[in-house]
């Protein structure tokens, strides 16, 4: 995946460089960037909300997250540090719009809450599966709030 303007239409979530390039601790180092929005996309694995084509793409990485041998920011470094639209289905990419949102949406507040409230950044959480369980078990409340709120619609 390049950074060209040639994909001018597509919706990128978020760039891992976006945070590494931008106000980031000095005394981190740059796969720390790749951390929260890898716990997402590692969730976005476990549910099987991605497309066919990031399926085709990455199915080793794929296969090694749901084993437990590649974390969700391993899958995020694998993708070039890109989070894009292209990489989920429809519901994975309606969701993701509505709840991954970093100005509108709950995911940040949620990671703040139960990962990084008391560390000096958002970047210092630790890239284990520890946390990523503890973030999973309320991404799994969220989406389920989600998708019951839109079946009411």
């Amino acid at each position: 995946m390049d950074d060209d303007d040639d994909d001018v239409d597509l919706l990128v979530f978020d760039k891992a460089k976006w945070h590494y390039e931008g106000e980031f601790p000095e005394d981190l180092g740059e796969e720390q960037g790749f951390v929260h929005t890898g716990m997402f996309l590692g969730w976005i694995v476990d549910t099987g909300l991605y497309s066919e084509e990031f399926a085709d793409d990455f199915t080793s990485e794929i296969r090694k997250f749901k084993a437990r041998k590649l974390t969700g920011s391993g899958v995020y470094t694998s993708a070039d540090g890109v989070f894009e639209e292209e990489m989920l289905n429809s519901e994975g990419s309606a969701f993701t719009k509505a709840y991954f949102d970093f100005d509108k949406g709950q995911y940040l507040k949620d990671y703040d809450k139960l990962l990084s409230g008391k560390l000096p950044s958002m970047y210092h959480v630790q890239d284990t599966w520890e946390n990523y369980d503890l973030l999973k078990a309320q991404i799994d409340k969220r989406f389920a709030a989600w998708k019951k709120k839109r079946k009411a619609k």
